[in-house]
C-alpha cells in the first residue's frame, strides 16, 4: 500500500526535518513526502534546501504566500494526486509530528477501516504523554458554546475568561480524550493529524477550508457528515505530537484574531439555540 505524508511549514523547519526523519525509518513501505512551505523566513527556506539534500525524494512546495493550514495542505495533496494518482492514503496535518518505526504499519493494519470511513483520527500524543484524541465524540454543550462566544466577543473578555478556566480546568475540561483507548465513531478528530482513505478522494477530493488557521476539526467534521460518512478514532495508530509548534510563532493576539475569524464562520452553521 503506498501511503502519503502532506504537511505545511511555517518557519520552524527543525520540526519538519524531525518529522521526516522519523518517518523515512518506516522501511518495508512505499511513502511519498511533499512540504508545503507557507512563505517562510528565508533563513528557514535555506533549511528546506538542506533538508532536500538530506532527503532527495522528498517533494517541497515553496508557496509565495502564506495559504494557511487547509489550504495550504490542500496544495500538497493536489500534487500528490496529480503526480501519483495510485496514492489513495494519505497522512496529512501539522509538521510537528514524529512518527514510530511502525506507524505505516499500523495504518495497514486498520486498512479495513477504510472501507467505511473516509477520516481515520489517529492517538495524538503529546510529548508530555497528553492524549488528544478524540478530540469531540458526541457533540459541545450549550453552556461551552455560549462561552466560546463570550470568548471571542472581546480581546481582554477573553483573556480573563482563559485565566479563569486555569483555575477550574479540573472539572471544566471535557472528558473526550479520557477514552482514548477505544475505537469509535467520533464527531471531531484533533486537527494535528489525520489519515485520508480511498473514500475521502472518492467523494471529497480535498479539504474544505474556509478559514485561514483555526476550527479545522469542524470543518471537517461537517464536510465528512455532509457527504453521509463519519470519522473514525483508531487508538492503534499513534503519533506524537509537539504540541503548538506553529502557534508559538504567532503573537497571542494575532492567534486570537484568527481564532476569532474562525469562530464566525462556525457560528454560521452551529446555532447555540
Amino acid at each position: 500500500m503506498k501511503i502519503g505524508y502532506v504537511c505545511t511549514n511555517y518557519n520552524n523547519t527543525q520540526f519538519t526535518r524531525a518529522a521526516v526523519a522519523s518517518l523515512v525509518k518506516n522501511i518495508d513501505h512505499e511513502y511519498q513526502i511533499v512540504i508545503v512551505d507557507n512563505n517562510s523566513t528565508p533563513d528557514n527556506v535555506t533549511a528546506l534546501h538542506r533538508l532536500k539534500d538530506e532527503f532527495p525524494d522528498i517533494t517541497v512546495i515553496f508557496n509565495p504566500d502564506n495559504s494557511g493550514y487547509f489550504a495550504g495542505l490542500n496544495i500538497g495533496i493536489n500534487h500528490l494526486r496529480s503526480h501519483h494518482s495510485d496514492i489513495n492514503y494519505m497522512v496529512v496535518g501539522n509538521n510537528d509530528l514524529t512518527f514510530r518505526t511502525d506507524f505505516l504499519q499500523s495504518i495497514v493494519r486498520h486498512k479495513a477501516l477504510f472501507q467505511t470511513y473516509p477520516v481515520v483520527s489517529p492517538d495524538v500524543i503529546t510529548v508530555d504523554g497528553i492524549h488528544q484524541n478524540p478530540h469531540v465524540i458526541h457533540g459541545i454543550s450549550k453552556f461551552r458554546e455560549l462561552m466560546y462566544d463570550l470568548y471571542y466577543s472581546n480581546y481582554y473578555l477573553g483573556r480573563c475568561i482563559k485565566w479563569a478556566a486555569s483555575f477550574t480546568q479540573r472539572v471544566s475540561d471535557r472528558r473526550d480524550e479520557e477514552q482514548w483507548e477505544t475505537g469509535q465513531v467520533v464527531i471531531q478528530g484533533h486537527g494535528s493529524c489525520y489519515i485520508l482513505g480511498p473514500l475521502f478522494f472518492e467523494k471529497l477530493q480535498q479539504l474544505w477550508a474556509p478559514t485561514f488557521l483555526m476550527g479545522e476539526e469542524y470543518f471537517l467534521s461537517k464536510q465528512v457528515n455532509d457527504a453521509g460518512m463519519s470519522i473514525y478514532y483508531e487508538p492503534g495508530i499513534q503519533v506524537t505530537h509537539h504540541w503548538h509548534a506553529t502557534i508559538e510563532q504567532l503573537p497571542s493576539r494575532a492567534v486570537w484574531e484568527m481564532a476569532r475569524k474562525s469562530h464566525k464562520t462556525y457560528r454560521e452553521h452551529v446555532k447555540i439555540f
